[in-house]
């Protein structure tokens, strides 16, 4: 398992994250970035750039895909608020 799979399990532990569009979008203030799966839609990706500029958030995009994530999240999405400084900056390799 990858070091950024293993990341998101703790912050899904901690409750330092946010998962799916229209949550991670409703809570994005409380966002320390955004992250997205490799195989997420162009589409998507553009629309959640737009709110991460729009609200001064970081974001960027895993080489994983949200059939992994899925795995630890429980959830299938490809579009997660971390919501801790940390634990963000842990997954982006900072």
């Amino acid at each position: 398992m990858s070091n950024t799979l293993n990341t998101l399990g703790l912050c899904k532990k901690a409750g330092k994250l946010i998962a799916g569009f229209d949550a991670v979008i409703a809570g994005i203030g409380k966002a320390a970035g955004i992250i997205v799966a490799s195989d997420l839609s162009e589409k998507s990706k553009k629309e959640v750039a737009f709110h991460c500029k729009k609200h001064g958030k970081p974001f960027c995009t895993i080489k994983e895909t949200m059939d992994e994530t899925e795995k630890i999240l429980g959830k299938r999405t490809g579009i997660i608020a971390v919501t801790d400084d940390g634990l963000f900056n842990k997954i982006i390799g900072r």
